[in-house]
């Protein structure tokens, strides 16, 4: 080896050093979070480059306060809970045209609600961002106007699943979750049924329980109540391998006797504990936090476009409540806390005081 060799071989170690004891350095001066002087090797070593770390403002109980009170945030407020069926040329009492499904979307994203699944209700995770308000999308009876496919495998476009597409497409901030209850055959008994539960939870739905035969409870003897939920289960589970059913909605609404065999019950050696179930009317549901929320007993507003105090469907609701905004529950945008105005304080239930957040 030549004296020059070796005299190469010394300036790449102490050039390995010099980037050693700099990338010791930057890494401290991070921590510190003041400027960090950079440098550069190669033909530039002798340049620099200073890049300017503010430090983050520590989160206090004083600023969680200043948030939620900036957004007005209410999580004891109510949460609207739509039940939809079909969606259908000529609409219907339970049931909405191509342009008033969509006309629902719309109002819904422009005043600041975000959908979410009932199950995301139930189990208290209504992660909305801040100054949003979660509203919760059923569809009963998984009917082919819910969602179908054309001939050439793609959704068909005036379907439910079809239109919230198509408007989550042109609304980024809005994405398309709901919950649908499914029957023995769901969306008509098409062979691609069970692929189409898994699609909608692969893309963030819930699958909910109706029941296998949709059969009025009242109709039915406790072992026949048991019978259908643990079957309805069977619907979704043997579509979706390892599916979790947390929801129930009643057929028709009406509850069996007892009302708990709605919840809890077996047959055949297969018990079931369901989470929620949801009611028909009429009325937004009250916050999962508040001592007046029933998991049991969630009430859903009838969707409809008319705005009639008699019929109490959800332009009626949305309308009272664009009016009397200090009633729906808005979101403080972390999940970790309950925010509310201070004088709510008497509605929260006891179990989530450690979380309060009063303003």
């Amino acid at each position: 080896m030549t004296g020059k060799d070796e005299q190469r071989r010394a300036a790449r170690r102490r050039q390995v050093r010099r980037r050693r004891l700099t990338l010791v350095l930057v890494i401290l001066l991070i921590a510190a979070g003041v400027t960090a002087v950079v440098l550069r090797g190669g033909h530039n070593a002798s340049r620099t480059t200073s890049v300017v770390l503010k430090p983050k403002a520590p989160v206090t109980s004083a600023s969680r306060h200043a948030a939620a009170r900036k957004v007005r945030a209410n999580e004891l407020g109510v949460v609207p809970v739509l039940m939809h069926h079909q969606i259908r040329p000529d609409g219907g009492d339970y049931d909405l045209t191509v342009p008033q499904f969509r006309a629902e979307l719309g109002r819904l994203d422009r005043e600041g609600y975000v959908p979410v699944r009932a199950e995301d209700l139930v189990l208290r995770r209504l992660d909305v961002p801040a100054g949003k308000t979660p509203v919760v999308l059923t569809f009963d009876d998984s009917t082919k106007e819910q969602f179908s496919y054309l001939p050439d495998g793609t959704i068909k476009p005036d379907t439910a699943i079809g239109i919230m597409l198509a408007f989550a497409a042109k609304h980024p901030n809005f994405k398309p979750a709901g919950t649908f209850y499914v029957n023995r055959e769901p969306f008509a008994g098409v062979r691609e049924g069970p692929a189409m539960l898994r699609w909608l939870v692969a893309h963030g739905f819930e699958i909910g329980n109706h029941t296998k035969d949709h059969i009025p409870f009242n109709q039915l003897t406790p072992k026949e109540v048991q019978k259908e939920i643990v079957l309805g289960n069977h619907v979704i589970t043997s579509a979706v391998p390892g599916a979790r059913v947390v929801t129930l909605s009643l057929p028709l609404g009406v509850f069996p006797k007892p009302a708990s065999l709605a919840y809890r019950g077996s047959w055949q050696g297969e018990s079931y504990r369901l989470g929620g179930v949801m009611l028909v009317g009429a009325n937004p549901a009250p916050s999962p936090f508040s001592t007046k929320f029933d998991p049991h007993a969630i009430p859903r507003i009838r969707t409809s476009p008319h705005n009639h105090v008699t019929d109490f469907g959800s332009t009626f609701w949305l309308d009272y409540l664009a009016k009397n905004p200090d009633e729906r529950y808005v979101s403080d945008g972390d999940p970790n806390h309950v925010s509310f105005p201070r004088a709510r304080a008497g509605e929260l239930r006891s179990r989530f005081r450690a979380r309060s957040l009063a303003y």
